[in-house]
């Protein structure tokens, strides 16, 4: 059997999602590696090179590996744009990146993710983005002045808010134009006190989790309850045709039950599974160690 190829895990040393996959990833013969984006350096030209500067040693990168993202840090648009750059780059070099630098750019950017959702003919909720003060307010009031207003760039369901009054809408949006930020804007559905993550890995649904929340904002992260989900073929129909939007290979869909059936609300290009494996019991970060050793 041939030596299994060299796994990089670009993400947080410690973190628990870096833990699992290196533990499977080396359960199944693989050197695996967790190493952090902020230190990768590259050597631009002909006889391109990566690597990555550690305080105590340097790590070249070969044009073998497979390099699984686990995350990309928040920094100043020169350093979010170089480090999506260098994935772009490491593609091109031969490395075997998951997800594409593609599919991440265009599930972390919530405009875009919407923008492919509703190409893709999914049912999502109506959603308005701009940057001017006066075409939020104008967008509140269409879309009934109760909204979900939520950064462009976020995760976990930080920052996200409802906004139901218009004194309160009037003061929040004072504020972003201040900050210069981007209103994105989308219809509270009222709902039943939970939604759906659906985990997709390699063109199939690996499982699918009920988040139960006590309040509106349903993230597991946030104190959600997480318990296993019976998969229909609307519901896999539904996230198999999210992750191809998106062209990722690993992705998680979230789908809220609305009136007529699921809506889809985003899909993570780097998603968490703490909560699922939790509630289905199924080890995911040796499924995706086994999907991408397959695949490389």
């Amino acid at each position: 059997m041939p030596k299994a190829r060299r796994s990089v895990i670009l993400g947080q040393a410690g973190g628990w999602h870096e833990r699992e996959l290196v533990r499977s990833l080396e359960a199944l013969g693989a050197e695996a590696l967790c190493l952090p984006i902020t230190r990768l350096v590259s050597s631009p030209g002909e006889e391109s090179a990566f690597g990555v500067s550690l305080p105590d040693a340097f790590i070249p990168l070969r044009r073998d590996d497979i390099v699984l993202v686990r995350a990309i840090p928040g920094g100043s648009l020169e350093q979010v744009v170089y480090r999506m750059d260098a994935l772009h780059a490491l593609q091109a070099w031969g490395c075997r990146v998951i997800n594409t630098a593609e599919a991440i750019e265009r599930s972390v950017d919530k405009f875009h993710a919407s923008f492919l959702i509703g190409q893709a003919g999914l049912p999502t909720p109506r959603t308005f983005v701009a940057e001017r003060f006066e075409d939020a307010v104008t967008y509140f009031n269409e879309l009934g002045g109760d909204v979900v207003l939520k950064p462009i760039f976020g995760s976990e369901g930080k920052g996200i808010v409802r906004i139901s009054d218009p004194d309160v809408a009037y003061r929040t949006f004072r504020a972003l134009e201040i900050a210069r930020s981007v209103y994105y804007l989308q219809e509270y559905l009222p709902g039943p006190g939970w939604d759906l993550r659906v985990f997709v890995l390699g063109g199939r649904v690996l499982g699918c989790m009920k988040r139960t929340a006590a309040g509106w904002k349903t993230n597991v992260s946030q104190g959600a309850s997480p318990e296993a989900y019976p998969l229909s073929e609307d519901i896999r129909a539904l996230a198999l045709a999210s992750a191809k939007a998106f062209g990722a290979d690993v992705c998680g869909v979230d789908l809220f039950p609305s009136r007529g059936g699921f809506k889809v609300i985003e899909a993570n290009g780097i998603p968490g599974w703490r909560g699922l494996e939790y509630a289905t019991g199924i080890p995911v970060a040796l499924e995706i160690a086994r999907w991408a050793l397959c695949e490389a």
